[in-house]
Parts: structure tokens; C-alpha cells; sequence
């Protein structure tokens, strides 16, 4: 017989994390159970879908407290104790199911130190041809030669890409700004100063985005241009293709706009120059003020 030879040191770099006493391949993982296996190799089971409880378990952090709760260190999960294991649940989150949050060492507050800014929201509302988009490149490039990071979600060019699949159905309409606020959350939370730039024409789903984030990081933009003076306006065509019955639903025509009831600024022109400089002004002292 031959002899077994001797066991080959971790020498790799890929092999500095596996852990000395675990085998050499990972135990099945037996459907519907979760615990310690041999040498100390954890087996992971999803809870049930109903769970709404989200803890992080590698870091020992308890997000939040749920149906299913830890008890004497066992977690309770599909109604029973589980020996061995402690704050590790998944959870539902919409059609998301078995889904657990995972926190990084690095996070906002070091992201913001490394930019030397606080990232925040501004969001742009008004109707078509009310000036959103050319007042979002313009504080862009105000922000940018002041030397902060900025990023411009233009609802326009959303729709080519992330929000392509999307009409202009009230539903589809509703999770385009649903989309844009989590993607605006996320540079946020990045650091970035992101302005986007949308109609968002119902005042409910605006505050669904205001909601995303704390009060001092979302300053609403209303431009209250007059439909009539959008419509002379009409850089894109869409006000006569819509008078004339081949745009429907469209903003200000056939579907309402609500305005905003508690916007951090608002004007009812934006025509020249002079008045763009004046709205920069306006919008970088209050944003200053905000995030400072």
C-alpha cells in the first residue's frame, strides 16, 4: 500500500483564508436545516419568505427586529430554535426573497472625508420645456470649478438605458421614479452631489424619493415655468405631437402635474442668462447650508 503523503503547507495566496482545520471540500448543505457542521464549517439555509427580520451576521450586527428573532443565541427560524447559530436571517423585500444585508467597513463618512463634500439629492422638477435639464448641466459645471463631484440623472437619457423597459403608462411612469430616487440614494450615499432631473409629475412619488434620505440631503427644485410658455418653447417637438392626438398621457396636455407643497426653491422663469446665474447662486447657498 502506498503511504499517504504528508499534507501540503498553505503557501498560495489564495489558500491564506481558508481556515487550517476546514476540510478540503466544502459538506453538502442539507436542504431546510442550518448549523455548525464539523470543524466549525457553518451550513446556510434560508429562512421563510414571511421573515422580514435583517441581520448581519459575519459582523455581529443587528439591523432590525422581526418576526423571527434570536432567543438565548439560537435564531428562531421556520418556528424552531437553531443550535449553533446566532443573528443570521434573511429576509423579503418586495418579490426579493432569502436576500440579507451585508455592511462594508467602508462607508459613507469615509467615502465623504476622501471627497471632502457630503453628497446629497437635488431634484429637479417642472414640465417639459421648463428648463430642468439645462439647469442641471449648468450647476453641474458650477459645482464641478468649485472642485466637488457631481453626476446628472437626466430622465431622458435614463430611459436608454436602465429605464428603457419602461413606458408612459401611469404604472411604468410611477417605478421610473422609483428607480431614479434608489439610483440617486446610492450616489448619495457615494458621496456625490447628484441632480436629477426629471418631470416627476406626481407629488407622491417625488416624496417617496425625499423619503429615501435624511432632510439635510434632498433639496427639491421646482421650476414653475407656465404651460403656455413651455409649449411656445417645446425644444423637443413633443407639445405639438401631443395637441395633435400622438402623444398621450402627456404632462400638462392629457395627464396632470402636481406641484411641489414644500420645495426648497421654486421660480417661474428661467429664460436668460442672468436668471440661470441667479438660480446657481440660489441653489449653491442653500446647498451649502444644508450639507454643511
Amino acid at each position: 500500500m502506498l503511504a499517504r503523503p504528508p499534507p501540503r503547507p498553505c503557501s498560495g495566496a489564495g489558500d491564506r483564508w481558508r481556515r487550517q482545520d476546514a476540510p478540503s471540500a466544502m459538506p453538502r448543505v442539507p436542504a431546510g436545516g442550518l448549523g455548525r457542521g464539523a470543524a466549525g464549517v457553518f451550513k446556510l439555509v434560508a429562512a421563510r419568505p414571511a421573515a422580514t427580520t435583517v441581520v448581519a451576521a459575519a459582523a455581529g450586527e443587528r439591523r432590525t427586529a422581526g418576526p423571527a428573532a434570536a432567543v438565548d443565541g439560537a435564531q428562531l427560524a421556520n418556528g424552531s430554535a437553531v443550535a449553533g447559530i446566532s443573528k443570521l436571517v434573511t429576509s423579503t423585500v418586495g418579490k426579493s426573497t432569502n436576500i440579507l444585508w451585508h455592511d462594508c467597513p467602508i462607508g459613507q463618512n469615509e467615502r465623504q472625508k476622501l471627497l471632502n463634500q457630503k453628497g446629497c439629492v437635488v431634484w429637479i422638477t417642472g414640465l417639459s420645456g421648463s428648463g430642468k435639464s439645462t439647469l442641471a448641466c449648468a450647476l453641474s459645471r458650477e459645482l464641478h470649478s468649485r472642485g466637488h463631484l457631481t453626476y446628472v440623472l437626466d430622465g431622458d437619457n435614463l430611459r436608454h438605458g436602465l429605464n428603457r423597459d419602461l413606458s408612459f403608462k401611469a404604472e411604468d411612469r410611477a417605478e421610473n421614479i422609483r428607480r431614479v430616487g434608489e439610483v440617486a440614494k446610492l450616489f448619495a450615499d457615494a458621496g456625490l452631489i447628484c441632480i436629477a432631473s426629471l418631470i416627476s409629475p406626481y407629488r407622491s412619488e417625488r416624496g417617496a424619493c425625499r423619503n429615501l434620505l435624511p432632510s439635510s440631503s434632498f433639496i427639491e427644485v421646482f421650476l414653475n415655468a407656465p404651460l403656455e410658455v413651455c409649449e411656445s418653447r417645446d425644444p423637443k417637438g413633443l407639445y405639438k405631437l401631443a395637441r395633435a392626438g400622438k402623444i398621450k398621457g402627456f404632462t400638462g396636455i392629457d395627464d396632470p402635474y402636481e406641484p411641489p407643497s414644500d420645495c426648497e426653491l421654486y421660480s417661474a422663469k428661467l429664460g436668460t442668462a442672468l436668471h440661470l446665474n441667479q438660480w446657481l447662486i440660489k441653489l449653491c447657498h442653500i446647498w451649502k447650508q444644508m450639507v454643511s
